[in-house]
């Protein structure tokens, strides 16, 4: 199956800012509006509109590459939601073979996500009432059974969750059936809610919870003693590990436990294992550093010298140390570019940009902008790095110390201002008659010139390439989909890579050896 990405690239148009932009392909737009997606009002897009927009593209692309993105979004971009959508939607439209129930075995990854897309089929069906979940499509519910298939009972234990559509009822609905006795008798176990209660970190604090303390002090060493043990069992996952630093750091526990936890975070194993989205990490240091607001550099230092002298508080520069070395484990195996390749990456800061990334994240997307830049100029050689708002500014940052380096450009941001100029950052290349081999722009893509007056990026990159670096490639990453783009793509060597995983890179890397993103997800097998 082959895609024409140019069928309606030449079609000009306007993006949010009201700058000239250009349509991608129905399978480029469905593409980028995918693997950027969140469930949360964007800056330029309301939640319905998006949801709306990502609907009417499902229905104009192919069925088989509709599904084999779904796929490509889960597995390997690592998102939730969207591939559920993807799913509902594809059985709406598709019938007369299986391919509807291979791509909802493929979505399906974990035991919550079989109810989680029945809800998204009530949902996006309108079922309510008594109606609900009646006349479920045949092949997701062929597919739902083969997913019932793979789980045991600890993972159907930690995800049966009192949410509208609980386990057993998906149970009922999808009627799988059971390969042998052992796996009958675990569904009747789902049907008499006699699932063995999980040992989770949150079932065993949830109990801890439930006891009457004679003392505070009883209390605290009790919480203690549970962090030690959960540290101890290997059974704390690490994503979980992730999220509950502070909490670890709070309870006290021992040096001994602290150096496993630092230990675990930093192996590149358990990294490679979890599958975290970046900026996570950036999210843990963030915690850790406790920064409130933006947080100047000269008074990241009081902070952590106010935290060292709390509860346990005096390892934060270890577990720092330990996201540093995760993160960059994480980026391991990104592919840099050699010692002679010119490189430069410019992040966009402005207004747009600003936005977290769901609802009850403190993530913003410009923080996503700057950690997949610092990612990449760790792998690096010669390489520049700078922002772009009303102005356009290069910074100097070290190549190996990723975390920092982000939280450096994050304190700066306002000196650049909050439009988003990025044709300034060609402008400047052009003027100085530059040569960069590769430009990297980390953007929502919805460039102009704020200024009214002098060239567009698309004109301004033209000239370069004609006037200094012939063989330069402009790479747009684009971080929100929205569904312009701010130059032709796939004309003078410009192409779109999207997403927020460090996944984005493969694609980076099948871009540098002659092939796409739809050849990237045409790849995938469902």
């Amino acid at each position: 199956m082959k895609f024409n990405l140019l069928s309606r690239t030449n079609t000009q148009t306007v993006n949010h800012a009201g700058a000239k932009a250009f349509v991608m392909s129905s399978e480029m737009e469905l593409y980028t509006a995918v693997v950027t997606w969140s469930l949360n009002d964007s800056f330029y897009e309301k939640n319905d509109v998006r949801m709306e927009r990502l609907r009417t593209l499902i229905h104009t692309c192919n069925p088989v590459f509709v599904g084999k993105l779904a796929v490509y979004a889960r597995t390997k971009m690592y998102l939730r939601s969207v591939p559920l959508v993807l799913a509902t939607e594809l059985a709406k439209l598709h019938s007369g073979d299986d391919l509807v129930a291979r791509v909802t075995a493929g979505v399906v990854n974990r035991a919550d996500e079989i109810t989680e897309l029945l809800a998204c089929y009530q949902l996006l069906n309108k079922r309510t009432g008594t109606k609900k979940l009646n006349r479920l499509s045949k092949q997701l519910q062929k597919g739902l059974q083969a997913a019932f298939n793979r789980f045991d009972e600890y993972q159907f234990a930690k995800y049966n969750r009192d949410g509208a559509i609980k386990l057993r009822d998906a149970l009922f609905l999808v009627h799988p059936k059971a390969k042998d006795t052992a796996q009958q008798q675990l569904f009747d176990k789902i049907v008499n809610g006699t699932l063995q209660t999980p040992y989770t970190w949150e079932t065993e604090l949830s109990a801890l919870g439930q006891v009457g303390f004679d003392s505070e002090k009883h209390k605290a060493e009790a919480f203690k003693a549970k962090w030690e043990e959960l540290i101890d069992s290997g059974k704390l996952g690490y994503m979980a590990l992730l999220r509950n630093l502070r909490n670890i750091q709070e309870a006290g526990v021992s040096y001994a436990h602290f150096q496993k936890v630092c230990a675990r975070l930093a192996d590149a194993d358990e990294v490679a294992k979890a599958k975290q989205f970046p900026f996570r990490y950036l999210a843990a240091y963030r915690e850790l550093i406790n920064p409130v607001t933006k947080v100047p550099v000269q008074s990241l230092v009081k902070k952590l010298t106010a935290l060292v002298q709390g509860n346990n508080t005096g390892y934060t520069g270890e577990l720092l140390d330990a996201l540093e070395k995760a993160v960059q484990a994480s980026a391991a195996n990104i592919k840099g570019f050699g010692y002679e390749t010119r490189v430069l990456l410019a992040c966009d800061v402005s207004g747009s940009m600003q936005m977290p990334v769901s609802a009850k994240s403190k993530i913003l997307l410009y923080d996503v902008g700057l950690m997949l830049a610092m990612l990449l100029q760790s792998r690096c050689k010669n390489v520049e790095v700078g922002m772009f708002g009303d102005r356009w500014k290069t910074i100097t940052v070290p190549r190996n110390n990723i975390l920092g380096n982000v939280q450096e450009f994050y304190r700066r941001e306002g000196e650049v201002g909050y439009a988003t100029n990025g044709h300034l950052v060609i402008n400047d290349i052009l003027a100085r008659k530059v040569k960069m081999d590769k430009v990297f722009l980390f953007t929502d893509c919805q460039l102009w010139n704020s200024a009214g007056v002098g060239y567009h990026i698309n004109s301004l990159w033209a000239q370069y390439k004609s006037n200094v670096a012939p063989n330069a490639k402009l790479y747009l990453f684009d971080l929100k989909g929205y569904g312009q783009a701010p130059l032709q793509l796939m004309q003078n060597d410009v192409y779109l890579v999207a997403g927020w995983s460090d996944k984005v890179f493969e694609v980076l890397d099948a871009l540098e050896n002659g092939s796409s993103a739809m050849e990237t997800i045409n790849g995938i097998v469902i």
